[in-house]
């Protein structure tokens, strides 16, 4: 008898376990030539709502951490990524039809992108905080802290390295993530949460989200305990939704929103400050 191998089961990435959508939605994922891949929870409004919940209970842990510490948890994740690495090269050469040299650039490119925000946890205050020049006998100091819940629509036509772009600034300040993956190639976003959930990256700090970005990005961009969102992916929303209507709901609620870009978002410092806010204290000097 030929052995039948064991089909893997994708699923959604809440609070840093692996459930089925509550609704019990699945969708074919198939290869860039049409052949059947895998099966896909297909997340529901009740699902991002789940995942919020998640990300608040796990964000005072994460923000009360220190830079140097999320740093050291951030380098680990590129440390596990690097020993998955031809797994995460199989999974991108189906899902988006490219060869094996294009998916193991893109699996390079995304562990570098991880290292180096990994390099800037402990370093970006410096950047973006300052002793502000003042005329009295008191210290003016800006610093900037994180805003809270993020939620992110990732690119959609880069299934690692689009993902890992967004992400990562996002938790470098202390954020924590709900994130809507590609929804034609999500078998490395899960792939992804499964080396998150080996790291030590505490449960509800990312929150991966599998399915339609365009049903799920308007509950996320309307929720009221969603502090920021980032559009990068909105921009190829399929159907009525545009990324414009997810910017509107957003400001219902005051949110930061960080419009589409085309392409993979290049590496930048402005990514991590975006989703911060500025703390200023004032201190009287002493007398002597």
């Amino acid at each position: 008898m030929s052995r039948i191998a064991v089909a893997k089961t994708y699923k959604l990435y809440i609070g840093g376990k692996f459930p089925r959508s509550e609704s019990g939605r699945v969708y074919e994922v198939s290869t860039a030539k049409g052949a059947f891949l895998a099966n896909a929870a297909k997340a529901s409004r009740k699902d991002a709502r789940d995942a919020v919940v998640a990300a608040r209970a796990a964000a005072p842990g994460w923000s009360g951490a220190s830079g140097y510490n999320r740093g050291q948890v951030l380098y680990r994740i590129a440390e596990l990524l690097e020993g998955r690495r031809a797994q995460f090269v199989q999974e991108i050469s189906q899902g988006e039809g490219v060869s094996s040299a294009v998916a193991e650039r893109q699996v390079d490119a995304a562990i570098d992108v991880w290292v180096w925000y990994a390099g800037w946890a402990d370093k970006y205050v410096q950047v973006a905080g300052n002793g502000n020049p003042v005329s009295g006998p008191y210290f003016n100091i800006s610093t900037p802290e994180p805003t809270g819940v993020v939620a992110i629509v990732a690119p959609q036509e880069s299934s690692l390295l689009g993902l890992v772009s967004v992400v990562a600034p996002a938790l470098v300040s202390g954020n924590t993530v709900v994130v809507v993956a590609s929804e034609a190639a999500p078998l490395s976003a899960i792939s992804l949460s499964e080396v998150l959930a080996t790291s030590d990256v505490p449960g509800g700090v990312v929150n991966v989200l599998t399915g339609s970005a365009a049903e799920i990005a308007p509950w996320l961009a309307s929720h009221a305990d969603v502090n920021a969102i980032d559009l990068a992916g909105a921009g190829d929303l399929a159907g009525d939704q545009t990324w414009v209507d997810l910017q509107i709901a957003a400001a219902e609620t005051l949110k930061r929103v960080l419009p589409p870009e085309v392409g993979i978002p290049a590496p930048s410092v402005e990514r991590v400050t975006f989703f911060t806010e500025t703390k200023t204290v004032w201190h009287t000097k002493g007398l002597l």
